[in-house]
């Protein structure tokens, strides 16, 4: 039985776990919910993850949920194209780059693309915006310094750091993009001027086998 993944077009967390499974070759049956209908809310989907949100995988009678703990479940799945380190020293700069990512990206970058998504910017989701900018310029600024010379994230070659990040970059370049951003001073719209390396990042992961696959469908 193939795993199954449980998705939704345009969450990064889903883009993370989708981008894993293309990295490693792993089969899987895709579950495409629709979040606008509130897939993710209805009973059956709540039997699977009872937070609600996406996404979750199904492996036989195994459930998980939360991006991470997919990316580590498949890693253990398939040990084969290592994506967690093969040393210690190079599994703590992975796990050290995604804790960052978790801790100090996902939160900003959230507080930045949803207000964006939703068109008509409220005068306090406007200051949601403001405040969420000064952390999203200090973590980009960071990530520009950890590639200089180096192609990925945290090791040599391409690991879950670069796959757990990618999706969270990407979110705030399409939020940018719109209309409603630019109302902010957000510094994103010449992205390839103000961090290079991390646009050179950007185009190595796209070019990644199966990476078309991954694009949220509604963002093609």
């Amino acid at each position: 039985m193939a795993i199954e993944i449980f998705w939704g077009s345009g969450s990064p967390f889903s883009w993370r776990v989708l981008l894993t499974l293309e990295a490693k070759g792993i089969p899987y049956e895709s579950h495409l919910l629709e979040l606008s209908r509130g897939d993710h809310k209805k009973p059956e989907y709540l039997a699977l993850n009872p937070r609600g949100q996406v996404p979750t995988l199904r492996d036989g009678a195994t459930i998980v949920y939360e991006s991470i703990a997919i990316m580590a479940y498949l890693e253990r799945k398939v040990p084969e194209v290592p994506l967690f380190g093969v040393t210690a020293e190079e599994t703590g700069g992975i796990w050290r780059v995604i804790c960052e990512a978790i801790c100090y990206l996902d939160q900003p970058t959230e507080a930045f693309i949803l207000p964006i998504y939703g068109g008509a910017v409220t005068p306090a989701q406007a200051e949601q915006v403001r405040a969420a900018l000064p952390a999203i310029r200090n973590e980009l600024s960071r990530l520009e310094a950890a590639l200089q010379g180096r192609p990925w994230l945290a090791t040599a070659a391409l690991s879950a750091a670069d796959l757990a990040v990618f999706p969270m970059v990407k979110s705030l370049l399409r939020a940018a993009s719109k209309p409603a951003a630019s109302a902010f001073e957000h510094g994103l719209t010449a992205f390839s001027a103000r961090y290079p390396a991390l646009a050179g990042w950007l185009m190595r992961v796209e070019e990644l086998p199966g990476y078309e696959r991954t694009t949220p469908p509604h963002w093609r």
